[in-house]
């Protein structure tokens, strides 16, 4: 079963690697794999100089944007009926819509933001912003902001790794666990900026 597995991932890499750019572009927008293996795997061809750093890192970000467009559109045309019918072939299970739900509507915009760097809601988060009817404009922001050091860093980890790329996941923990705190911090800093606005109101 592994080696089935690996044989298949092997040969989307190939066909990402065939394509250049455009191969970052779609594999990110459609994320059959994780996006972070797509993005090391950039890396490790512009580690052997098929692709420029560069190239890679806006490939990758408009790669992820297009995959948080398709998203927020399912949340804003689709919605709820869309995702408990369909939801399974795109490996989005309920319960992680409902926190993202949740996230959504506790701190607002601010979600699809510091959600981008934490694992299953970073796909997930931009549904409930397309239920919410979010401006697309801000939306799509956010997105880019979140983007853009998502794809750096792991172009650089999986350049800087060279032929042992596959080993992104192991050399990234180190990078993303403070990430993930970070993006927590901003999310409990902006939770209490909205309670003393409020409170401030009210007095």
């Amino acid at each position: 079963m592994m080696d089935t597995l690996h044989e298949w991932l092997s040969q989307i890499l190939v066909w990402i690697e065939s394509l250049g750019y455009w191969g970052i572009i779609i594999g990110l927008a459609i994320e059959v794999i994780p996006s972070e293996i797509v993005l090391a795997y950039a890396g490790y061809l512009v580690y052997k100089g098929d692709i420029t750093f560069l190239g890679a890192v806006i490939c990758g970000t408009i790669g992820a944007i297009l995959q948080q467009w398709l998203l927020y559109a399912i949340g804003r045309y689709g919605g709820r009926p869309f995702l408990d019918k369909f939801g399974k072939f795109l490996h989005l299970k309920p319960k992680h819509v409902d926190i993202a739900e949740k996230w959504f509507a506790k701190y607002g915009p601010v979600i699809v933001f510091t959600g981008r760097f934490v694992p299953v809601m970073r796909q997930v988060v931009s549904i409930p912003a397309g239920m919410a009817r979010m401006k697309l404009s801000q939306f799509t922001l956010l997105t880019v902001l979140a983007s853009i050091p998502w794809s750096i860093l792991f172009v650089w980890l999986g350049s800087s790794l060279g032929e042992n790329w596959e080993n992104i996941k192991g050399e990234a923990a180190k990078y993303v666990q403070p990430i993930i705190l970070i993006a927590i911090a901003l999310l409990v800093a902006y939770f209490l900026y909205q309670y003393l606005r409020k409170r401030g109101k009210s007095i």
